[in-house]
């Protein structure tokens, strides 16, 4: 018989992050220790289905078959409110420069409030 494994699974919302930890079978895949953690009872605008929400295990997308090794972090994934790409676009066509981390350049709104360049 093989050793339990522990494992996270997490659901960040804007206001907060839920993090429930389980210890579970060996084998266990990702779809499994999400059922287990009973966030999607809390959460019910979670899907995990083809269409619904991306899953991914520490930061990289993975598939709900994956099989979870000790220690990994299940990690469920909102949906965009817009598409990256589309927001550079827009910014870009504007004008606008961006600085790391997608805000305005320093100094940006103030000038263009006051009508200098």
């Amino acid at each position: 018989m093989t050793d339990p494994i522990r494992v996270e699974v997490v659901y960040a919302l804007p206001e907060r992050q839920e993090v429930v930890t389980l210890n579970l079978a060996a084998e266990t895949t990702a779809e499994q220790a999400i059922l287990a953690s009973g966030l999607l009872e809390k959460y019910p605008e979670i899907s995990l289905d083809k269409t619904g929400n991306k899953i991914g295990i520490y930061a990289k997308l993975a598939p709900l078959t994956t099989v979870l090794r000790d220690r990994d972090r299940v990690e469920i994934y909102r949906p965009l409110i817009a598409d990256p790409k589309e927001v550079r676009r827009k910014r870009a066509k504007e004008g606008k420069a961006m600085t790391k981390g997608g805000g305005d350049e320093p100094g940006t709104e103030a000038a263009a409030d006051s009508g200098e360049e």
